[in-house]
Order: structure tokens, then C-alpha cells, then sequence
């Protein structure tokens, strides 16, 4: 008898993201999954021990994608600190990994081990903006300010609805960005 293909963990942990990102982290229910994936729900527990294995899973593959694989990257390019900035920019703003990021920070409101791990990853990502910002500033004050600046920009960019005389949506996103960017005088 051939044996039965099975559905990859990646696959399981992906369609949890998708079903994170369309309705929280109640849209993630194994019988929902196994539908989505068009295979039975007997193959997820072969991987998980259950739906909660599965959502630390998630929240380990949204960590190694939106953080560590982006410092890595950037790290292996290098350049000045002002690349490596637009770099991780760049690296960030694709709709997918906005709506994980975004689902995550809804689900971290109601999950005190979800914002626990939220914190830390704000955290790693802000060391890294105070760390590049650091290299061409010196007053502390403002580096956090610049830092947090950059960061509410990154994450907060797609909620703001207006217009932007003589300029697109993303050439004024950059302007800002560019702006942060400029040595002190």
C-alpha cells in the first residue's frame, strides 16, 4: 500500500497565519485549516499537540520572518547605517507581513503572553533603529525620538487615509522616511 502524502507543518502554519490575518486568532481552528487545506483534520496531529502548540508555532514563524530573517538580511548587505535602514524598511512593507504584524499587535490587546512577546520583538526591532540611528547621532533624546519616529511610521503608515498634495502615498511615506534619516545639523 503507497503511503499517504502528508500536509508539510509549514503549510499548517501558514494557513493559521491567513486565517489570523482574515479574522483573529479565533479564525484559527483546526477544522477550518483542514478545509482550507482540502485534506482531514487527522494530519495536524501528527505535527501538533493541539491548536495552542499551533499558535505558539504561528507566533515563531511571524518572529523569524518579520524580525530575525529582515536583521539577518540586513546585516549580510551591510552598509551605512542609513541603508540599513531603508533595507529593513524595504524588507517590512509588504502587505503580507503588514497584516501578520497587524493581526499579531490585535491579538497581543487580548493575550497577555502574545503582547509579552510582542514587547520583545518591539523591543529587538527598536535596538536595532537606536543602534543604526547611534552611529550618525549623539544626543540620546534624539535617537529615541528619531527611532520611535521610524518605527510609528513603519507600522503605522497604512492607517493613515489622506490625501498628499503633488505626491503619491508612498513618495510621501519616503519623504518622511528620508527626513528621519538626515545627519543632524
Amino acid at each position: 500500500m503507497p503511503a499517504v502524502a502528508r500536509t508539510p507543518r509549514a503549510r499548517w502554519i501558514e494557513a493559521g497565519l491567513v486565517a489570523l490575518t482574515r479574522g483573529g486568532p479565533d479564525a484559527v481552528r483546526v477544522e477550518a485549516l483542514a478545509a482550507e487545506l482540502g485534506v482531514t483534520k487527522g494530519g495536524f496531529y501528527g505535527y501538533f499537540d493541539g491548536r495552542p502548540a499551533l499558535l505558539v508555532e504561528m507566533l515563531d514563524e511571524w518572529e523569524r520572518r518579520c524580525t530575525q530573517e529582515v536583521l539577518s538580511h540586513v546585516d549580510a548587505e551591510g552598509g551605512d547605517a542609513a541603508t540599513r535602514i531603508r533595507r529593513a524598511g524595504q524588507l517590512t512593507s509588504s502587505e503580507d507581513f503588514h497584516q501578520i504584524d497587524l493581526a499579531v499587535r490585535a491579538w497581543a490587546r487580548h493575550d497577555e503572553s502574545v503582547a509579552a512577546r510582542l514587547r520583545r520583538i518591539d523591543t529587538e526591532r527598536m535596538d536595532f533603529l537606536r543602534a543604526m540611528f547611534g552611529t550618525f547621532i549623539t544626543d540620546p533624546d534624539e535617537i529615541e525620538a528619531r527611532s520611535i519616529l521610524a518605527f510609528a511610521l513603519a507600522i503605522g503608515r497604512h492607517f493613515i487615509a489622506l490625501d498628499h498634495p503633488g505626491r503619491t502615498r508612498l513618495e510621501a511615506i519616503q519623504l518622511a522616511g528620508e527626513h528621519l534619516l538626515r545627519p543632524p545639523k
